[in-house]
């Protein structure tokens, strides 16, 4: 335990240190954006737009390396970086998605499409057949053939044309 004591309390020692002497800045820019960071203003920037920095409020003696970037905002940079090519890669992936659903979709609609017109010209042969007069027959649920009297043939009919005005019209709103 006093091995590992030590060790813990020195790096919170150190983390408390380092937070407590980093120093913050507070600066309007030209548009008067108001910009917080540990890094000081760029060069250029008036006194009265600094708003506060590690001394009591007073305005910073920038020197020409002020204008380079500092460690801390190159590695924000590239964290910046790190972070639009994770959202490029997930807009990629839902973009992705949306297409394959979108062809998903598609396909269903042309297969519900394709069976709508296999139905319909079925529809419409049945339809001819009965309305030639010609002797029509079924089966029964024993099997046995039945030829189909006037009103079995009539209600056949009914709904012959039932199911092509379903199949045969425009399609359906949703498809």
């Amino acid at each position: 335990m006093q091995k590992t004591a030590l060790p813990l309390a020195a790096c919170l020692l150190a983390f408390a240190v380092g937070a407590h002497a980093q120093a913050l800045w507070k600066w309007r820019d030209a548009a008067g954006q108001l910009h917080i960071g540990d890094t000081p203003p760029p060069a250029g920037t008036p006194a009265r737009n600094i708003l506060s920095g590690p001394g009591a409020g007073a305005a910073p003696v920038l020197s020409p390396k002020a204008d380079a970037p500092s460690a801390p905002a190159t590695e924000a940079q590239a964290g910046d970086a790190t972070l639009d090519k994770k959202k490029k890669a997930i807009d990629k992936e839902k973009a992705d998605k949306a297409a394959k659903d979108k062809a998903d979709h598609d396909a269903a609609v042309a297969k519900n499409e394709a069976a709508r017109k296999d139905n319909c010209a079925r529809a419409q042969a049945n339809l001819q057949a009965l309305q030639s007069g010609q002797r029509m027959a079924r089966f029964n649920d024993k099997g046995e053939r039945e030829i189909m009297d006037d009103d079995a043939r009539a209600a056949e009919v009914k709904r012959t044309q039932d199911m092509v005005a379903s199949n045969c019209g425009p399609a359906p709103a949703g498809q």
